[in-house]
């Protein structure tokens, strides 16, 4: 099995920073301290990344193609889990908030 490629690699680190931060997505998440209840329980971590995973699309050379949209997918999904009064438009399709592995 090879390696992700440098690309999707940069994207991963770089949205952990962001996260870690409190800096991901700054407009939708301005004002939510989401890092204290998020870090909090493993499983609600794990389901940002798995959205944030699920909706990347990696290029035919291993470029990143929509890393904005993977991080604000991740950022309603917080949103929400944070404020249940905001609604995540449009709704998340299964396979974006599907967890893998074993």
């Amino acid at each position: 099995m090879g390696r992700l490629p440098v690309d999707v690699r940069a994207s991963l680190r770089l949205f952990a920073f962001y996260l870690a931060n409190g800096t991901i997505d700054a407009d939708l998440l301005d004002g939510f301290d989401y890092r204290s209840g998020l870090f909090q329980f493993g499983s609600s971590l794990e389901q940002v990344f798995a959205i944030y995973g699920n909706v990347l699309e990696v290029g035919p050379d291993g470029e990143v193609l929509n890393e904005g949209e993977a991080q604000y997918r991740a950022a309603q999904w917080i949103r929400g889990y944070c404020d249940p009064s905001y609604r995540v438009e449009p709704p998340f399709h299964a396979w974006e908030t599907e967890l893998h592995g074993p």
